[in-house]
This record gives C-alpha cells, structure tokens and sequence, in this order.
C-alpha cells in the first residue's frame, strides 16, 4: 500500500472508511482505562499531528503499543474516519501498528518542558524534532521554492558559481583559506609560503559570493542568478551573523539602480506572500510563541511601498530626530543596526531602500555617480532586521574601474578577467545580494540566526 502523508490525512476531502498507510514518529500518547491508547503522529510533512486511536485487540497492543513514547517511530495501517475533535477533519483506527524505533523516555532530550535556543544548539541533531525547529525548516524550505518560482518566471537563468575561489568579491579580507599545504611543517627562518606548491598554484579561499563571477554571464547570457553557500571568517557573535550562509544573488544585464530596486522590492513581496499563503500553520505558531506581529509584518511587506531615500537624506533624518543612538550618525560612515532600525520601525514603518552611499564606504565594483562622491549603491533596510539586501549598479567603464580598483590598493592583476567584461561589448548592469538566513529570521520572527540555518557555523562551533 502506497503511503499518505500526515498533511493530506488530515485535510481529508475523499470518502471516509478508506484504508490507510502513514509512517512518522509519536509526539504525544495517553493510554486510557477502557483499554486503548490515543496517539498522535507527526512525519514532518506539517506543523499538526494526526491522531491514532489503537484499541487492546490488536496483537502487540500489551507488548509494544503500551511501551511507545514521544519519539517513537511507527508505521500504522488503519481505516481513516471523521474525526470529533477539533483542528483536524480525520483521525485513524489502527488496524496494525509497527514499531521501527523504540525511544528512551529517561534519556530523550526533548520532553514536554520547552527547551531554550541555547540549549537545543548544544543538540543540533534532535533540534529538528521540535515544533519550532520543524516549522523553521518548513518556512525555509518555502521560501527557497518561492525564490526559484520567482527568478525562474521572470525568465532568469540559473547558474552555479564558484565555493573555491581566488579572489575577495567584497574587500575584506575575512575569507578561509583553502590549502592542500602541510600545516604542521614549520618555516624556516625568514622562509615564507609558497604558494606554487599549493593544489591550485595560488592561495584560494572559500568564496564570499559568488556575484563577481555571475557578472561574467549576466555579461553574456542577460539576467542570472546564484544561490549557494557563502563563507566569511569574521569573529562576530551576533544574533546577525553566520560565518556559513547561503545568498541569492541576481545579475541583469542592461539594468541600473532602479531596475535593481525594483527586483529587490517584488522579490521580498513575493517571499512573504508565498509564506503567508503556503505556510499558514506554522505561521499561527510563530505567531502565538514567537513573535505577535509576525502575520501583520509580513502583510506591511505585501501591501505597501517600499519608502526610497538617499543615503544623504536617511542621515539627515537620523540627525534631526534628536534619539540618542549609541553610534552618532554623521555624513560619511555606514549606517548601523540601530539606524536602520529606527528608520523602517519608528520614522517609515515598512521597508526602507536608501541608494546613493558614499563611495569611500562600499565595495569597487560599485558604479560612480556624477557627483564623484557617492556610488549607485542600494540597501532593502526591513523592520527588526535591518539590512536583508544590498546591491549596486555596477561600473562599466573599463577606464573608471581600473582607477578604482588602484585607489583601493588591491591587486589589478587579480582582476583581468573582470575588466574584460568592461572591454568587450560592456553594458550597463546590476544585481543584488540577499542573505537568505535573514529572510528566513525576518519570516519567522526568530531572535538568532543560529536559529534558522539547520546546522550553523559560527566562531568555535563545527561540530554537527
């Protein structure tokens, strides 16, 4: 018999009395005096269980079925009847019940008191089991459909770009260095590494995006995107910071800022709408234990405008509202947390797009505005989170890039095949990043985004 899933036995809208094969594990079981047992089951296709009625008659009822608990793992065949109670159309009386797994009620991490954050990171490998953690991976897996269907229907293509690379897309320098070397050697006096010797001849690092090389086929095929794995060796404990993290990145072809902006915009709506109507029941959860806003925060998303300031404005809004910030902002240096925050949840009261930033402050690629003093730049500034995108036009001009990428003093020769794209047959272009952990912090309302990664990687901790 052909198996059904725990969601589609509970919305049942075929005829009742129909035999029935589910397989999951026991979330909750409570035997009865009159000599059966209620058990719930849940296989991870939904946030709700479905209820097993097993009565004493059927052959292991005293041996197994009065042993089960919380984490047991079962197959049931049953005949599946109206249900009286209430939040499911269905129930099943058990005609057989298998045992795959016993669990250890003594020893089993989860029980019923609400383990903390803090702690179910200490047992990533059981975390999963928990409603919330459950409900995080369903919304996840939500909204990475949701970014296919939408770049996929706007007719871009799909591309896999480089883990290991030699090169820093952002400038930073907080990369992890990838080496076939011999660690352990030590160096001689006043030997250093070389290099030549290494697996590719170089020194390679895990990449930080993978926009750079996304450019090469936006230059040559039209409208792109990335979406992978990211690296960045930064020692931060944020509740904002992940040093492995997935982006979705786009490039378009014959694109400027607010080509960018516009994508950008649709983009997040199209998140938020896919897991309003698509993750309903986990979001009735993250909304009575999570956060009591998270269902009105992301309609604000779908219903409105995104607010669209310059960087000169936002700054000047930030000075004359007379809060006391713990970084005083001023003209020149990158908007923090509290600034970003301020200005989508007490000034605008939705998501707030600020463009034209200081060129001193953003990455080389970024195209020149005609004051000389600010690039075509774009942050997508969201409510609780604060920046969730950042993007740019970038520069085409070969000559202006090659004297940006000198004034920043990075290594022209690393670049040569970026500047070809500016050589031959150039085009204005544009494109974004969006970190998708953020958007999956900002769908579900979770504090950390420790908590929204299944196995995160962060300073001091790879052990799952």
């Amino acid at each position: 018999m052909k198996r059904t899933m725990v969601n589609e036995a509970r919305n049942w809208d075929q005829e009742f009395n129909t035999e029935i094969l589910l397989k999951g594990w026991i979330r909750t079981k409570r035997d009865s005096k009159g000599g059966f047992s209620f058990l719930e089951i849940n296989d991870g296709s939904c946030f709700g269980n479905i209820q097993i009625v097993a009565d004493k008659e059927l052959e292991n009822y005293e041996s197994e079925i009065l042993k089960l608990f919380p984490g047991s793992s079962v197959s049931i065949k049953g005949i599946i009847v109206e249900s009286p109670g209430k939040g499911q159309n269905a129930e099943i009386q058990a005609k057989e019940i298998k045992v795959y797994g016993f669990c250890d009620v003594n020893t089993y991490p989860i029980q019923k008191q609400r383990l903390s954050p803090e702690k179910l990171r200490e047992i990533a490998h059981i975390r999963p089991r928990t409603n919330t953690f459950g409900a995080v991976t369903r919304v996840r897996n939500e909204l990475i459909k949701a970014t296919h269907e939408f770049y996929q229907s706007k007719g871009f293509l799909n591309i896999h770009t480089p883990i290991i690379t030699g090169n820093d897309c952002e400038g930073a320098g907080q990369m992890f260095q990838v080496t076939t070397l011999d660690m352990n050697r030590k160096l001689k006096e006043n030997e250093t590494v070389d290099y030549a010797d290494d697996f590719f001849g170089k020194k390679t690092h895990l990449t930080v995006s993978g926009q750079l090389e996304a450019e090469t086929y936006a230059c040559a095929l039209g409208n792109v995107y990335t979406f992978g794995p990211t690296f960045r060796a930064e020692n931060s404990n944020t509740t904002r910071h992940l040093s492995e993290f997935w982006m979705v990145e786009p490039e378009m072809a014959f694109a400027d800022i607010q080509d960018d902006m516009d994508l950008a915009e649709d983009y997040l709506k199209h998140l938020c709408s896919s897991v309003l109507n698509n993750c309903a029941e986990d979001m009735e959860f993250f909304q009575k234990r999570i956060s009591k806003t998270i269902i009105e925060k992301l309609q604000n998303i779908t219903e409105n405008s995104f607010e669209r300031i310059s960087y000169t404005d936002a700054v000047k809004i930030l000075v004359e509202s007379n809060k006391k910030f713990e970084f005083k902002p001023e003209w020149g240096i990158d908007l923090q947390t509290e600034h970003e925050r301020y200005l989508t949840e007490e000034k605008f009261k939705k998501p707030v797009i600020i463009i034209d930033y200081p060129k001193n402050i953003k990455a080389f690629y970024m195209k020149a505005n005609d004051d000389e003093k600010t690039v075509a730049a774009m942050d997508v500034l969201v409510p609780e989170i604060g920046e969730i995108i950042g993007g740019s036009q970038r520069e085409d001009d070969f000559d202006k890039l090659s004297k940006r990428i000198k004034e920043m003093e990075i290594d022209i020769d690393e670049y040569w095949w970026y500047l070809d794209l500016r050589k031959f047959g150039s085009v204005p272009h544009a494109g974004f990043g969006l970190g998708f952990e953020r958007a999956v912090q900002f769908c579900t309302g979770m504090a950390n985004i420790r908590d929204v990664i299944p196995f995160p990687r962060t300073p001091r901790n790879a052990d799952f």
